[in-house]
């Protein structure tokens, strides 16, 4: 029996990136093999379109389109999440329509950035695309990102609300956290990878991760020792993670997810601007903090490689 409360989109997620071609195109093929490999090692849900998907830079066309690529290509293995959040509730409302009518299993929205709404601007946000399909939400709270946080008050009175069923917590506050898990019966996913093991600890439900790109064997099994009941087994796995849990973000995360992924021989492609490529240096480092860490789901191949091969390296085979 799990300790853990009921997850409704899955316990184990990674919020993908978006593959591009060497020209900074969509690569839907690269999706479709990405998206393939990560439900294969062991994710229940893929967000497509999130932070990590670059979603500022890229067009709402191809947001329906990835979308219904991922869809197609884990065909029901896993869920779709779409990330639709933007700091224009009208434009939210509309990437949320579209979403819901190219395949998506539920939604993502972010709090409005830049804009630093009052919490009664957040509420009616978060009210009005939750209202435009019948799709689950899950409200993405990271104000080191939106300038501004979904205080606890608002939080609890968006759980009223009958498809907003979930937060994607990346306040990095566990008091916060701690006090709507205890009034609601809002689903807690950790939004920051190292914190995934204190949120299980205070009623969290799962993570949306980004060092998953590379180890969702090893998140997955801490997950599971935890709500199985051995703490004591979920915390020697925590600790194994750091220094992945660091190195994927010693940068901009979705630099470093796509360089390991390059690295791996999975599709990953350029960044986009104002993003940049990881440097040589950083690469190196990577490859450092990525060798402490026992179990990935991948190996690097040597440094000297170029591209990638759309096929899996597994852990322990040549690269």
């Amino acid at each position: 029996m799990s300790v853990l409360p009921p997850a409704p989109f899955g316990r184990m997620i990674t919020a993908m990136i978006t593959p591009f071609g060497a020209d900074g195109a969509l690569d839907e093929a690269g999706a479709a093999a990405l998206a393939t490999h990560l439900v294969e090692v062991g994710n229940e849900a893929l967000v497509v379109n999130g932070t990590t998907g670059e979603s500022p830079t890229t067009s709402d066309a191809e947001k329906t389109r990835l979308i219904r690529v991922v869809a197609e290509a884990v065909g029901g293995r896993a869920r779709v999440v779409a990330g639709v959040g933007t700091n224009d509730t009208a434009h939210s409302v509309e990437l949320a329509r579209a979403a819901a009518a190219a395949g998506a299993d539920g939604l993502l929205v972010v709090a409005p950035y830049y804009s630093r709404p009052p919490q009664a601007g957040l509420l009616r946000h978060f009210t009005l695309v939750a209202d435009a399909t019948d799709l689950p939400v899950m409200i993405y709270d990271i104000p080191v990102r939106t300038g501004v946080p979904v205080e606890s008050e608002t939080l609890l009175r968006l759980a009223e609300h009958p498809r907003i069923v979930a937060v994607k917590d990346a306040k990095d506050d566990l008091a916060a956290s701690s006090r709507v898990l205890a009034r609601s019966d809002l689903a807690y996913y950790a939004g920051t990878d190292a914190l995934t093991l204190p949120l299980l600890s205070i009623g969290g439900c799962g993570v949306i991760s980004v060092v998953s790109h590379v180890a969702t064997r090893a998140i997955r099994t801490m997950i599971e020792s935890f709500a199985a009941g051995d703490a004591t087994r979920a915390r020697a796995l925590h600790e194994a993670l750091l220094p992945a849990f660091e190195g994927i973000f010693r940068s901009q995360g979705v630099i470093l997810a796509k360089a390991a992924l390059a690295a791996a021989g999975l599709p990953a492609g350029p960044v986009r601007p104002p993003l940049v490529d990881a440097t040589p240096a950083e690469i190196t480092q990577l490859r450092v903090d990525l060798a402490a860490v026992p179990g990935l789901d991948v190996t690097l191949a040597p440094e000297s490689a170029h591209g990638h091969r759309y096929a899996v390296v597994a852990a322990g085979e040549s690269a």
